[in-house]
């Protein structure tokens, strides 16, 4: 008998072997027309696959993440299909899923346009419509490189070269098409559906090198249902209409240019963001007992040795010689001889040289050591998109030495830490992810097995659920990532706890015990908004520009309807900005509606205006962002009302007295 182990647990038996299609079908005869494939000892394969041992089995189904993961990898095909279909000559080369879709590059001498993308989608409806049969092959090596080669598909021939000889390769038959591909796949096209759709063209390399041909890029995405489909495609549009890129300029926050790459250009405006961020971060780890520090931003190779990173990291770096370049025209600027430095992709390392400043001793432990630490990372031109993938970051980075004993105190202090932050910036919906140890990695597996265990347990400790990410961990421990949804449904990873056993050894970081004897400290790495850059990216996504009052870099315009009024508008800024509000004023010969239209495009929270009239009786119009209404207060009442909102989240009476508590 061979028993098969449900996800709930429960054990089927069955006399001999069958197909994933056919244990479907034993289950329910709804579940089979439902199925996509099924999952064998946490394998996903296709539904022709014989189960004739003892396995944990589950059916997948649209329903399920490795079911929307399939579809999509048939989404791909199909739109490979259908381009050879349509342009004949046309050479598929490399097509994985990707987030909310998949994308396939096409060699191909004349460029693909955007109305092709309609004319590719027709046809992958009437390939579904045809509901051709999809089946694997295996066929033997050198057998695949000839008829790839054959057929002139030098890309695919290409891929299988780079296979050992002697291997077999899988071929997946999808009609009278055909493509190598490991699987698995749907049964037929008609499982497919029609809730996808062509996106985006762009170019891209082969294999991602430079040096190597342009090739052509096709984006699609691809849902279980029409709904779900409709509903992305709107929060993509929304997603346009919210683009940092394009709000950045509106409200004249920032810029980024060429001869910069990746690095921003922070106008007055923006930096009154980042200003009131960094500040209320800062009292919130002065608050939790951190010690903040400032270390170099360039460091000796010998660091990043020590530490791993220039095995593991080094291509993100930016190197830099450890020498003066010459002037002389007739020679090479650098010798090429020089040692190496670089300039800090993160803090740890330096972290780490303060800790051994000195002898530590348990009593000295937990020691949070923060920093604002501005880091430079050797991101690829194309993979740059405004604040959100730069070069140059500052992270809100932090770095826990404590015991053993202490993993829990710690990870509960921070969790709760993070969720009031983000809490503060608007942010409710949270989920945390448990990443695991990778293939590449540092530290024995024992240590791992204590270092995964130790943050398993503190989250179920403080009662927060998490899920599993195996093989996602940092190459040095297993880390908790934290991700959280915007006011589009978007999600972002942002904070992160990292647990190391590893990086105190490899840089001699240790502290005197309880017994008067040499211990290695844990070391936590930990973020709350990750970089500073692409924190405020989101919010401005997130708040669409329209920021609460206490982040807004502009709070308050005094806008004046008649010059008659320009004095008391100037007496009434005077008064705002020495009760701390940031407050500009609006004394030009305009119409007020054009001076409302403009500042409200700007996304200014808070419009005070002031006529002749406020002058006399010494109030003044609140207009507030996305509001017709108006209201006539005194100028007192008014300064107290705002002052109050503008309070940031954590100087709040009610947040303080909590504190406190």
């Amino acid at each position: 008998m061979i028993k098969v182990t449900l996800p709930d647990g429960s054990v089927r038996e069955h006399a001999e072997p069958l197909s994933g299609l056919a244990f479907a079908e034993s289950i329910a005869k709804s579940l089979a027309k439902k199925a996509l494939a099924v999952k064998i000892d946490g394998k996903v394969k296709d539904l022709s696959t014989i189960i004739d041992e003892d396995a944990i089995v589950e059916v997948v189904t649209p329903a399920t993440p490795d079911g929307l993961e399939i579809l999509r990898h048939d989404c791909a095909h199909v739109m490979a299909e259908a381009v050879q279909e349509l342009f004949p000559g046309t050479q598929v080369t490399i097509g994985p899923v990707i987030e909310n879709g998949f994308f396939y590059d096409f060699a191909r001498a004349e460029p693909f346009k955007a109305e092709d993308l309609e004319a590719i989608e027709a046809k992958m409806r009437e390939i579904v419509d045809r509901n051709e049969t999809i089946t694997r092959e295996v066929w033997p090596r050198d057998e695949a490189i000839a008829y790839f080669r054959k057929i002139g598909e030098a890309y695919k021939a290409e891929i299988i070269e780079s296979i050992p000889a002697g291997e077999d390769v899988s071929v997946y038959r999808q009609g009278n098409w055909l493509d190598l591909c490991r699987g698995p796949h749907l049964p037929s096209t008609g499982k497919l559906g029609k809730a996808f759709k062509l996106t985006k063209l762009a170019g891209a390399y082969w294999r991602g090198d430079s040096r190597n041909e342009m090739l052509q890029r096709i984006y699609g995405t691809c849902w279980a249902t029409e709904p779900e489909l409709k509903a992305y495609l709107q929060m993509v549009e929304e997603a346009e209409r919210r683009d940092h890129r394009k709000i950045g300029r509106e409200m004249d926050l920032f810029h980024l240019q060429e001869e910069a790459q990746g690095s921003v250009f922070w106008h007055p405006k923006g930096w009154r963001i980042w200003q009131a961020l960094e500040q209320y971060v800062r009292r919130r780890i002065d608050a939790s007992g951190y010690v903040e520090v400032r270390t170099p931003q360039l460091l000796d190779s010998k660091f990043w040795e020590q530490s791993g990173h220039w095995g593991k990291y080094r291509e993100n770096m930016f190197v830099v010689p450890d020498e003066i370049p010459s002037t002389d025209d007739e020679a090479p600027i650098l010798s090429g001889k020089a040692k190496l430095m670089a300039i800090k992709p993160m803090n740890c390392p330096a972290h780490i040289q303060i800790f051994k400043q000195g002898v530590k001793s348990y009593r000295d432990l937990p020691l949070r050591m923060a920093e604002f630490g501005c880091c430079h990372r050797n991101e690829a031109h194309g993979a740059l998109h405004g604040l959100m993938r730069v070069r140059q970051m500052t992270q809100d980075d932090a770095h826990i030495f404590c015991t053993e004993d202490q993993i829990r105190g710690e990870t509960e202090a921070f969790v709760s830490l993070l969720e009031s932050v983000y809490e503060d910036m608007g942010f409710t919906d949270l989920k945390v992810r448990l990443a695991l140890r990778p293939e590449q990695r540092v530290g024995s597996d024992d240590t791992w097995d204590r270092a995964e265990t130790a943050l398993a347990e503190a989250l179920k400790a403080i009662g927060r659920e998490f899920t599993l990410a195996p093989g996602e961990g940092a190459f040095y421990g297993p880390k908790l990532e934290f991700h959280l949804k915007d006011a589009i449904g978007r999600s972002w990873q942002l904070g992160t706890l990292q647990l190391d056993f590893n990086l105190p050894e490899r840089l001699d970081a240790s502290y005197i015990g309880e017994d008067s004897a040499k211990h290695r400290p844990v070391m936590l790495h930990r973020a709350i908004l990750g970089s500073l850059e692409r924190f405020i990216g989101i919010l401005i996504e997130h708040y669409e520009g329209r920021f609460p009052l206490w982040l807004a870099p502009v709070q308050v315009v005094v806008a004046t309807i008649t010059s008659e009024a320009d004095s008391y508008a100037e007496e009434a800024v005077a008064a705002l900005r020495a009760a701390g509000l940031r407050v500009e004023l609006d004394l030009r010969n305009e119409k007020i509606n054009y001076k409302v239209r403009e500042h409200s495009v700007g996304k200014v929270p808070v419009i005070l205006v002031a006529g002749k009239r406020e002058a006399e009786e010494h109030t003044v119009s609140v207009r507030r962002l996305g509001s017709q209404d108006q209201m006539v207060t005194s100028l007192d009442e008014a300064i107290r009302t705002l002052t109050a909102e503008a309070t940031p989240p954590d100087l709040r009476p009610a947040k303080l007295r909590a504190a406190a508590e």
